[in-house]
């Protein structure tokens, strides 16, 4: 059985996976009871499989992490925030439509 496309991180072991990444990381930024979070999750497995190898996306629950959300001034979800070299370079509120999520992305490919 493979991975996941769409990695789950925490506390503990976001700021390593961060740290450690050689490719785009898009972090999605959700909770479980939120309705526009389940609606694009499908779309974020796509693209994360889309994408293998030239980008990474991952899963941060607010609820579980909620240091994590605080640090990152997350007050809306989902929010999407792109890592790259270990730092913020873009961001995006609410459910996006697919190709808009992955225009994002595709302009911090290297």
């Amino acid at each position: 059985m493979s991975a996941p496309a769409v990695l789950a991180l925490t506390e503990e072991d976001f700021d390593e996976h961060l740290k450690h990444a050689r490719q785009p990381i898009l972090v999605d930024f959700w909770a479980s009871w939120c309705g526009p979070c389940k609606m694009i999750g499908p779309l974020l497995e796509e693209l994360a499989t889309e994408l293998e190898g030239r980008a990474s996306i991952v899963k941060v629950n607010v609820e579980d992490n909620g240091n994590l959300a605080n640090r990152f001034g997350i007050s809306s979800i989902p929010t999407l925030i792109l890592f790259k070299n270990g730092k913020v370079v873009d961001q995006l509120i609410g459910a996006a439509p697919k190709q808009q999520i992955r225009r994002m992305l595709e302009q911090h490919l290297s």
